[in-house]
């Protein structure tokens, strides 16, 4: 094993792979921007645009596969909804919130990354158990959307990996 100041991160991808990544990011944010002007309904939130990190960035990691982006916004906002409207949202609600949204996305096998956020920001902006279908479904469901289109045009069957 290579002592840590040896170790060298990995090397950038190729230039093309970069802007298609770009471009699909951009794409998947835009149209759930263009969702919101069109509904009269704010569907952008913070962890979307971690989602287009991991879903555009990197689509052969588990934590990009749609169930995990889907699976894991849907529980982990379910959650945080949960311990809002049974225990407000303090500091030790927070904690709980999190840690619970970790471990049923664990079990589940649908962690997601920036889900983690979910509960947060459930319990900062207390929004109407709505919530959990528009934005959260509905913009999960478009990044998914643009990451099948967007990832399988630049390579022809390479996302996702699995579904279930």
């Amino acid at each position: 094993m290579l002592p840590l100041s040896a170790a060298k991160a990995p090397p950038a991808p190729p230039l093309a792979y970069i802007a298609i990544s770009m471009l699909g990011a951009a794409v998947a944010i835009g149209s759930i921007a263009g969702l919101s002007l069109w509904s009269g309904t704010p569907w952008l939130m913070a962890p979307f645009g971690a989602t287009c990190v991991l879903a555009f960035g990197l689509p052969d990691s588990p934590l990009a596969q749609p169930r995990n982006i889907v699976g894991g916004h849907l529980l982990a906002t379910a959650v945080g909804l949960a311990v809002l409207h049974t225990l407000g949202d303090g500091g030790l609600a927070s904690a709980l919130a999190v840690g619970l949204a970790l471990g049923l996305m664990q079990w589940t096998r649908t962690v997601h990354a920036p889900a983690g956020a979910n509960p947060l920001l459930v319990l900062a902006t207390k929004p109407a158990l709505g919530f959990l279908f528009s934005p959260v479904l509905l913009g999960a469901l478009v990044i998914v959307a643009c990451a099948l289109a967007v990832n399988n045009a630049r390579q022809r069957g390479s996302y996702p990996k699995y579904w279930y």
